[in-house]
């Protein structure tokens, strides 16, 4: 990746993330996506920091009319370029936004931000809350975020501030009585260094239902 000076935007460091280098993700959905959503009902999502596509996509592939943000032009052209080699294109509508300065319109069915952490500047609480407010009468909103470093990560390579699980929800400003929580929990799993240490991360997982009411 093209080298960036300290004061580089968060536009400009995530497009020089993608510009920089080949494909950055594997192309497989999110696991905690898999997992939570699948036994879900088609309707409208929203994948917020959708990078190269791959939760649209499968997203997309299960009925769903999705919409997919990132900040990075060059990750929404190959996320398209995903969709349409999997014959979803049509399914998907791709936007560009700077979260925390700009939001999608509308309400969905599902509202999910898998790993929405950034090492540049990201107002998080701003664009959680955003996305709760997003989620339609009986919708479901899906977050999963990073609850520290690696185990084999002796150095962080920056400063980070992990949420916990009751933080996150208190910082939604969910209304009392209108959400049901179905999942609030943190999980191991196997991570394995770029040098091939063997070791373990933690995950937060949220999947709160937003109750239907009387007029919906």
């Amino acid at each position: 990746m093209t080298d960036l000076p300290a004061t580089a935007t968060a536009a400009e460091f995530w497009e020089a993330r993608y510009r920089d280098t080949g494909r950055v993700w594997s192309g497989r959905p999110n696991t905690f996506l898999v997992r939570e959503a699948s036994g879900l009902a088609p309707g409208t999502a929203l994948d917020l920091g959708c990078g190269e596509g791959a939760d649209a996509v499968w997203l997309a592939s299960r009925g769903w009319r999705v919409t997919g943000v990132d900040i990075s032009a060059t990750a929404l052209e190959r996320a398209a370029a995903h969709a349409a080699g999997a014959g979803v294109g049509d399914r998907v509508a791709w936007e560009r936004h700077e979260l925390g300065q700009s939001f999608p319109e509308g309400s969905f069915d599902l509202v999910s931000a898998q790993y929405l952490q950034s090492p540049v500047a990201l107002d998080q609480q701003t664009v959680l809350r955003a996305a709760a407010r997003a989620v339609a009468s009986g919708g479901t909103l899906l977050l999963v975020l990073h609850a520290g470093w690696p185990s084999w990560q002796t150095e962080p390579p920056f400063d980070a501030v992990f949420p916990t699980l009751d933080g996150v929800v208190a910082e939604l400003g969910l209304a009392e009585g209108e959400w049901a929580v179905g999942t609030q929990e943190t999980v191991r799993r196997e991570s394995t260094s770029p040098e091939g240490v063997e070791g373990y991360r933690e995950d937060h997982v949220w999947r709160l239902r937003r109750h239907t009411t009387a007029s919906a």
